[in-house]
Protein backbone atom coordinates (compact mmCIF):
# COMPACT_ATOMS: atom_id res chain seq x y z
CA UNK A 1 0.00 0.00 0.00
CA UNK A 2 1.33 3.43 -1.09
CA UNK A 3 2.34 5.54 2.00
CA UNK A 4 2.68 9.36 2.03
CA UNK A 5 5.71 10.59 3.37
CA UNK A 6 6.14 13.10 5.91
CA UNK A 7 7.62 16.46 6.07
CA UNK A 8 10.76 15.77 7.80
CA UNK A 9 10.97 12.15 6.46
CA UNK A 10 10.50 13.95 2.78
CA UNK A 11 13.55 16.50 3.55
CA UNK A 12 16.03 13.63 4.80
CA UNK A 13 15.77 11.86 1.41
CA UNK A 14 16.42 15.14 0.21
CA UNK A 15 19.25 15.55 2.26
CA UNK A 16 20.54 11.91 2.07
CA UNK A 17 20.01 12.37 -1.89
CA UNK A 18 22.35 15.74 -2.18
CA UNK A 19 25.81 15.44 -2.94
CA UNK A 20 28.43 16.35 -0.51
CA UNK A 21 30.42 19.81 -0.56
CA UNK A 22 33.09 18.99 -3.49
CA UNK A 23 36.57 20.34 -1.99
CA UNK A 24 39.04 21.05 -4.98
CA UNK A 25 42.94 22.08 -3.91
CA UNK A 26 44.10 24.39 -6.69
CA UNK A 27 47.59 24.07 -6.86
CA UNK A 28 50.80 25.04 -9.10
CA UNK A 29 54.56 23.86 -9.13
CA UNK A 30 56.01 27.31 -9.61
CA UNK A 31 54.02 31.09 -8.89
CA UNK A 32 52.87 33.58 -12.10
CA UNK A 33 50.84 30.71 -13.67
CA UNK A 34 47.54 32.24 -12.63
CA UNK A 35 46.42 30.14 -10.18
CA UNK A 36 44.92 32.81 -7.83
CA UNK A 37 43.02 34.13 -10.72
CA UNK A 38 42.01 30.53 -11.63
CA UNK A 39 40.53 30.66 -7.71
CA UNK A 40 38.57 33.60 -8.14
CA UNK A 41 37.12 33.09 -11.46
CA UNK A 42 35.80 29.86 -11.32
CA UNK A 43 34.36 30.32 -8.12
CA UNK A 44 32.09 33.51 -10.48
CA UNK A 45 31.51 31.04 -12.80
CA UNK A 46 30.42 28.70 -10.30
CA UNK A 47 28.21 30.94 -8.39
CA UNK A 48 26.25 31.93 -12.16
CA UNK A 49 25.74 28.35 -12.48
CA UNK A 50 24.25 28.62 -8.90
CA UNK A 51 26.55 26.85 -6.65
CA UNK A 52 27.90 28.77 -3.95
CA UNK A 53 32.08 28.12 -2.68
CA UNK A 54 33.98 28.45 0.42
CA UNK A 55 37.07 30.04 -0.75
CA UNK A 56 40.73 29.39 1.45
CA UNK A 57 43.76 31.48 1.23
CA UNK A 58 45.82 28.89 1.84
CA UNK A 59 49.00 30.77 0.53
CA UNK A 60 48.57 31.67 4.46
CA UNK A 61 52.09 33.97 4.80
CA UNK A 62 51.57 35.49 1.22
CA UNK A 63 47.70 35.74 0.81
CA UNK A 64 46.21 37.91 -1.97
CA UNK A 65 42.85 36.47 -2.40
CA UNK A 66 40.98 38.54 -1.01
CA UNK A 67 42.26 41.58 -3.47
CA UNK A 68 40.70 40.04 -6.69
CA UNK A 69 37.69 40.82 -4.92
CA UNK A 70 38.28 44.41 -4.07
CA UNK A 71 36.93 43.67 -0.11
CA UNK A 72 39.44 44.40 2.71
CA UNK A 73 39.46 41.61 4.96
CA UNK A 74 39.00 43.15 8.94
CA UNK A 75 39.95 39.60 9.99
CA UNK A 76 42.43 36.90 8.60
CA UNK A 77 43.48 33.67 9.55
CA UNK A 78 45.87 34.55 12.33
CA UNK A 79 42.86 35.41 14.71
CA UNK A 80 41.46 32.83 13.68
CA UNK A 81 44.71 30.24 14.53
CA UNK A 82 45.04 32.36 18.05
CA UNK A 83 41.81 32.49 19.28
CA UNK A 84 40.51 35.42 18.87
CA UNK A 85 38.15 35.07 16.58
CA UNK A 86 35.37 32.14 15.47
CA UNK A 87 35.73 31.14 11.70
CA UNK A 88 32.24 33.07 11.37
CA UNK A 89 33.67 36.23 12.43
CA UNK A 90 36.78 35.76 10.29
CA UNK A 91 34.80 34.83 6.96
CA UNK A 92 34.19 37.99 4.29
CA UNK A 93 31.61 37.45 1.40
CA UNK A 94 32.70 38.65 -2.02
CA UNK A 95 30.83 39.17 -4.81
CA UNK A 96 27.63 36.43 -5.52
CA UNK A 97 27.38 35.55 -2.68
CA UNK A 98 31.30 33.78 -2.57
CA UNK A 99 32.73 33.27 1.40
CA UNK A 100 36.51 33.73 1.26
CA UNK A 101 38.86 32.80 4.42
CA UNK A 102 41.37 35.52 4.18
CA UNK A 103 45.17 34.59 4.90
CA UNK A 104 47.42 36.60 5.95
CA UNK A 105 49.88 38.60 3.87
CA UNK A 106 53.78 38.87 4.85
CA UNK A 107 53.56 36.49 8.20
CA UNK A 108 56.99 33.94 7.89
CA UNK A 109 55.56 32.28 10.54
CA UNK A 110 52.67 30.90 8.75
CA UNK A 111 54.00 29.70 5.55
CA UNK A 112 54.82 26.08 7.23
CA UNK A 113 52.05 25.49 10.02
CA UNK A 114 52.55 22.87 12.51
CA UNK A 115 50.36 19.67 13.11
CA UNK A 116 48.33 21.25 15.89
CA UNK A 117 47.60 24.38 13.58
CA UNK A 118 46.39 22.01 11.18
CA UNK A 119 44.34 20.36 13.42
CA UNK A 120 42.85 23.39 14.63
CA UNK A 121 42.58 25.02 11.44
CA UNK A 122 40.40 22.29 10.42
CA UNK A 123 38.46 22.32 13.83
CA UNK A 124 37.41 25.95 12.93
CA UNK A 125 36.11 24.81 9.60
CA UNK A 126 33.97 21.89 11.19
CA UNK A 127 32.20 24.61 13.61
CA UNK A 128 31.45 26.71 10.10
CA UNK A 129 27.58 27.87 10.34
CA UNK A 130 27.29 28.52 6.65
CA UNK A 131 26.03 26.65 3.33
CA UNK A 132 28.29 25.94 0.75
CA UNK A 133 28.58 23.33 -2.09
CA UNK A 134 32.04 23.62 -3.37
CA UNK A 135 35.02 24.62 -0.99
CA UNK A 136 38.35 25.91 -3.50
CA UNK A 137 41.62 26.15 -1.90
CA UNK A 138 44.55 28.59 -3.21
CA UNK A 139 46.99 26.32 -1.80
CA UNK A 140 50.08 28.36 -2.81
CA UNK A 141 52.95 27.52 -5.24
CA UNK A 142 55.79 25.25 -5.46
CA UNK A 143 55.91 21.83 -2.56
CA UNK A 144 55.66 23.44 1.22
CA UNK A 145 54.07 20.85 3.59
CA UNK A 146 51.40 23.29 3.29
CA UNK A 147 50.76 23.11 -0.06
CA UNK A 148 50.73 18.91 0.30
CA UNK A 149 48.88 19.06 3.37
CA UNK A 150 46.05 20.93 1.50
CA UNK A 151 46.50 19.21 -1.97
CA UNK A 152 46.12 15.85 0.13
CA UNK A 153 42.90 16.80 2.54
CA UNK A 154 40.76 17.57 -1.23
CA UNK A 155 38.79 15.40 -3.17
CA UNK A 156 40.80 16.81 -6.54
CA UNK A 157 44.01 18.35 -7.31
CA UNK A 158 43.81 21.09 -9.59
CA UNK A 159 47.20 21.85 -11.17
CA UNK A 160 47.18 25.09 -12.97
CA UNK A 161 50.29 25.21 -15.57
CA UNK A 162 51.17 27.48 -19.01
CA UNK A 163 52.31 26.01 -21.85
CA UNK A 164 55.94 27.18 -21.52
CA UNK A 165 58.61 24.40 -20.09
CA UNK A 166 59.42 25.62 -16.50
CA UNK A 167 56.18 25.44 -15.41
CA UNK A 168 55.54 21.81 -16.76
CA UNK A 169 58.40 20.89 -15.66
CA UNK A 170 57.71 22.86 -11.96
CA UNK A 171 54.45 20.83 -12.06
CA UNK A 172 55.50 17.42 -12.62
CA UNK A 173 57.62 18.33 -9.81
CA UNK A 174 55.38 18.79 -7.79
CA UNK A 175 53.10 16.21 -9.07
CA UNK A 176 56.06 14.31 -7.87
CA UNK A 177 56.06 15.22 -4.38
CA UNK A 178 52.36 14.83 -3.61
CA UNK A 179 53.15 10.90 -5.27
CA UNK A 180 55.87 10.54 -2.78
CA UNK A 181 55.05 12.64 0.53
CA UNK A 182 50.89 11.76 0.57
CA UNK A 183 50.46 8.55 -1.82
CA UNK A 184 48.77 11.27 -4.35
CA UNK A 185 48.22 9.04 -7.87
CA UNK A 186 45.12 11.44 -9.39
CA UNK A 187 45.93 14.75 -10.76
CA UNK A 188 43.75 17.01 -13.11
CA UNK A 189 45.73 20.12 -15.06
CA UNK A 190 44.06 23.48 -16.16
CA UNK A 191 46.42 25.01 -18.86
CA UNK A 192 45.93 28.93 -18.20
CA UNK A 193 47.22 31.58 -20.87
CA UNK A 194 47.06 29.68 -24.25
CA UNK A 195 47.03 31.08 -27.29
CA UNK A 196 44.58 28.30 -28.74
CA UNK A 197 42.85 25.04 -27.76
CA UNK A 198 45.71 23.17 -29.59
CA UNK A 199 48.28 24.92 -27.75
CA UNK A 200 46.20 23.55 -24.20
CA UNK A 201 46.27 20.13 -25.19
CA UNK A 202 50.19 20.29 -26.31
CA UNK A 203 51.04 21.42 -23.12
CA UNK A 204 48.81 18.63 -21.56
CA UNK A 205 50.42 15.78 -23.45
CA UNK A 206 54.07 17.28 -22.58
CA UNK A 207 52.71 17.22 -18.86
CA UNK A 208 51.91 13.32 -19.63
CA UNK A 209 55.17 13.06 -21.51
CA UNK A 210 57.27 14.23 -18.63
CA UNK A 211 55.58 12.34 -16.03
CA UNK A 212 56.12 9.51 -17.69
CA UNK A 213 60.02 10.02 -18.56
CA UNK A 214 60.32 10.41 -14.77
CA UNK A 215 58.75 7.35 -13.88
CA UNK A 216 55.70 8.21 -12.29
CA UNK A 217 53.02 6.17 -11.09
CA UNK A 218 50.36 8.82 -11.62
CA UNK A 219 47.15 9.58 -13.70
CA UNK A 220 46.87 13.39 -15.19
CA UNK A 221 43.63 14.30 -16.75
CA UNK A 222 43.07 17.10 -19.01
CA UNK A 223 40.13 19.49 -17.51
CA UNK A 224 40.04 22.53 -19.61
CA UNK A 225 42.04 25.44 -20.98
CA UNK A 226 41.99 29.29 -20.46
CA UNK A 227 43.09 31.92 -22.55
CA UNK A 228 45.41 34.22 -22.86
CA UNK A 229 43.74 37.56 -22.30
CA UNK A 230 45.23 41.15 -21.32
CA UNK A 231 41.63 42.21 -20.11
CA UNK A 232 42.70 39.08 -17.14
CA UNK A 233 45.71 42.00 -16.20
CA UNK A 234 43.29 44.98 -16.16
CA UNK A 235 40.39 43.28 -13.95
CA UNK A 236 43.19 42.75 -11.69
CA UNK A 237 44.37 46.21 -11.73
CA UNK A 238 40.79 47.05 -10.90
CA UNK A 239 40.55 44.66 -7.80
CA UNK A 240 37.98 42.77 -9.85
CA UNK A 241 37.81 39.02 -11.48
CA UNK A 242 37.76 39.24 -15.11
CA UNK A 243 34.57 37.70 -15.00
CA UNK A 244 32.93 40.29 -13.36
CA UNK A 245 34.80 43.19 -14.86
CA UNK A 246 34.78 41.77 -18.60
CA UNK A 247 32.35 38.65 -19.06
CA UNK A 248 32.12 38.33 -22.50
CA UNK A 249 36.21 38.40 -22.69
CA UNK A 250 38.11 35.49 -24.02
CA UNK A 251 38.96 34.39 -20.94
CA UNK A 252 35.64 34.61 -18.88
CA UNK A 253 34.47 32.52 -21.55
CA UNK A 254 37.45 30.12 -20.49
CA UNK A 255 36.35 29.89 -17.00
CA UNK A 256 33.02 28.98 -17.77
CA UNK A 257 33.78 26.25 -19.38
CA UNK A 258 35.90 25.37 -16.81
CA UNK A 259 33.22 25.71 -14.17
CA UNK A 260 30.98 23.56 -16.30
CA UNK A 261 33.69 20.62 -16.46
CA UNK A 262 34.02 21.01 -12.40
CA UNK A 263 30.57 20.54 -12.12
CA UNK A 264 30.75 17.38 -14.50
CA UNK A 265 33.58 15.58 -12.50
CA UNK A 266 32.30 12.42 -11.14
CA UNK A 267 32.23 12.29 -6.90
CA UNK A 268 35.04 10.38 -5.57
CA UNK A 269 33.40 6.75 -4.68
CA UNK A 270 35.58 6.71 -1.09
CA UNK A 271 37.34 9.39 0.27
CA UNK A 272 40.98 9.02 0.88
CA UNK A 273 42.09 8.98 4.50
CA UNK A 274 43.67 10.31 6.72
CA UNK A 275 42.87 14.46 7.33
CA UNK A 276 39.81 13.78 4.86
CA UNK A 277 37.57 12.64 7.71
CA UNK A 278 37.63 16.06 9.08
CA UNK A 279 37.17 17.05 6.00
CA UNK A 280 33.67 15.09 5.71
CA UNK A 281 32.29 15.79 9.15
CA UNK A 282 33.10 19.27 7.64
CA UNK A 283 30.97 19.03 5.13
CA UNK A 284 27.73 17.61 6.75
CA UNK A 285 27.70 20.39 9.42
CA UNK A 286 27.43 22.68 7.23
CA UNK A 287 25.07 21.18 4.67
CA UNK A 288 22.93 20.02 7.82
CA UNK A 289 22.97 23.98 8.66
Amino acid sequence: MHKEIGHNAQNNVQAERQPPTRVISISSGKGGVGKTNTVANLAVALARLGKRSLLMDADLGLGNLDLLFGVQPEYNITHLLSGAKTIDEVLVKGPDNILILPAASGVQELTNLTADERLSLIAHLESLSVKFDIMLIDTGAGISDNVLFFSGASHDIMVVVTPHGASITDACALMKALLKKRGERSFKLLVNGVKSRKEGLEAYRNVVALASTMRLDISVDYLACVPFDENVRRSAARRMTVMEAFPESKASMGYEELARVVLDLPYPATMKGGMQFFWRRTFDAANRA
